[in-house]
């Protein structure tokens, strides 16, 4: 079985799916389409299935772990990142202040088969997060019965 991202369309603009509103801002070049698409703002991942647990990596360079927040509620596994840096310089003529701010969310649906009730261990190391969910016992693959003919 595998996981199911859960679906949170238009989370920015909820208004999206109006005719009207697209048909504004693509009628102007300085709008670019794909800044627009949710996917385009969450970072990649890949989801592995292994004997006894499942394996989601995330990439999120430039984070750090204290960065992230990662949950289970109702079956649905929640991965949230944010990072805000400001910066500030005074001089005697002049204030510079710069600042920048990137999140991402992502929610998917968890299988039947995976064990929220035990620890999810979650990792960051050199831009990806990884998380390892564990499976339910009956839910591993048994070894094969080998039996014999009489």
């Amino acid at each position: 079985m595998s996981l199911i991202k859960f679906n949170n369309r238009n989370r920015l603009f909820p208004s999206w799916n109006n005719d009207s509103l697209k048909n504004f801002l693509s009628s102007d070049d300085f709008f670019n389409n794909d800044f627009f698409e949710e996917d385009s703002l969450m970072p990649a991942m890949n989801v592995k299935e292994h004997e006894n647990d499942f394996e989601i990596e995330f990439a999120a360079p430039g984070f750090s772990k204290k960065d992230f927040e990662v949950t289970i509620k109702d079956n649905v596994l929640n991965v949230c990142g944010e990072k805000k840096l400001e910066k500030e310089e005074k001089e005697e003529d002049y204030t510079r202040k710069e600042f920048s701010y990137n999140s991402f969310k992502r929610s998917l649906s968890l299988p039947k088969t995976v064990n929220a009730d035990q620890d999810v261990k979650a990792t960051y190391k050199d831009g990806i997060l990884k998380l390892n969910l564990l499976k339910k016992e009956e839910a591993k693959k048994q070894p094969k019965k080998i039996i014999e003919v009489l």
